[in-house]
């Protein structure tokens, strides 16, 4: 006998308790095939679910976030940033409404929030030719720990990679086409896979540190103990971020992030007469707007226009 399908009811419920916080925020990040999406979501919606269970407990709709959208701008974040943990909001009232946790009318009034507006654009941080060589030249005492920095920092700046595709090399994606060293079959952001030319200098610190660390298969960079034993299977992206920062503490160099000298090697790839397209290609972008915005096509600083506009001072005037 034919039995007709039961619709799904309708939650009617208004308000989550903290088990249905945590159990909605595990279905988004189950949903995330990226590491650093699942980081980033993570402590988004966790910064959200510490502000909502210390309000007095109000109905999880658009006007909470409304509420919490205003407390983010309070604390005077970045339109991006905010714009980010409102997303990643969103996201959480859908999967509680999916699993049936949240009434339906309450996730769509939030999805209608808006977000903040961008003014201007930030066109970050990056060094100058000079600046590179100093970073790389900065004595060491060449040691196996050295070797690896080194290679380590060649690596940011001459091929533009990312902290986890540096933390995820392998010997493997090493390889040779047309005659030319690169990394091969490299995943990146959002598994997006591509192919990164590696200079002839770079491919030479990279084999001074392998072979002092006598690695021939697996992960490039491993750990150093402090009597030079090479160990475990890869470093952290926190020991990139301490690299980099001690060594540019050591050349001068103040407030230096890794991702700097991704941008860096974005802007001598152009300022050398490098294509706008074959820089995308080498950094990975879906889009080439995201490339504009490393290389600053929209603002140039050097020989800016305002630098000579007829109003400035004689040599001999105070």
């Amino acid at each position: 006998m034919y039995q007709k399908r039961k619709a799904r009811r309708r939650s009617t419920r208004t308000t989550l308790r903290l088990p249905d916080l945590d159990h909605s925020k595990n279905s988004v990040l189950q949903s995330l095939g990226s590491a650093a999406s699942k980081r980033t979501y993570g402590a988004a919606i966790e910064d959200f679910i510490t502000w909502y269970c210390s309000e007095p407990r109000l109905a999880f709709g658009r006007t909470v976030v409304l509420r919490y959208r205003y407390e983010l701008e309070s604390r005077r974040l970045a339109p991006a940033t905010i714009n980010l943990r409102l997303a990643a909001v969103r996201r959480l009232a859908y999967e509680a409404s999916d699993n049936g946790l949240l009434n339906p009318d309450l996730a769509a009034g939030i999805r209608r929030v808006k977000g903040a507006k961008r003014l201007g654009m930030r066109i970050g941080n990056w060094l100058t030719a000079g600046q590179g060589r100093k970073l790389l030249e900065v004595p060491g005492s060449g040691s196996i720990r050295d070797k690896r920095d080194h290679a380590m920092l060649s690596l940011l700046l001459g091929c533009g990679l990312r902290r986890a595709e540096l933390t995820g090399l392998t010997v493997d994606h090493l390889q040779q086409r047309d005659e030319h060293w690169a990394i091969i079959n490299l995943f990146g952001k959002g598994g997006h896979v591509r192919t990164v030319p590696v200079p002839s200098w770079v491919k030479l610190v990279l084999d001074q540190w392998l072979t002092a660390a006598g690695i021939e298969e697996g992960v490039v960079f491993r750990r150093v103990s402090r009597t030079g034993t090479v160990w475990g299977p890869k470093i952290s992206e926190k020991l990139v971020w301490w690299v980099v920062r001690e060594r540019a503490k050591a050349a001068g160099i103040d407030k230096l992030a890794p991702h700097d000298l991704r941008r860096t090697c974005a802007r001598l790839c152009h300022a050398a007469g490098g294509e706008l397209e074959q820089i995308q290609f080498l950094l990975g972008h879906r889009s080439v707007e995201t490339t504009e915005r490393y290389l600053g096509c929209r603002q140039r600083l050097a020989s800016a226009v305002n630098d000579k506009i007829g109003i400035e001072p004689t040599s001999g005037a105070p």
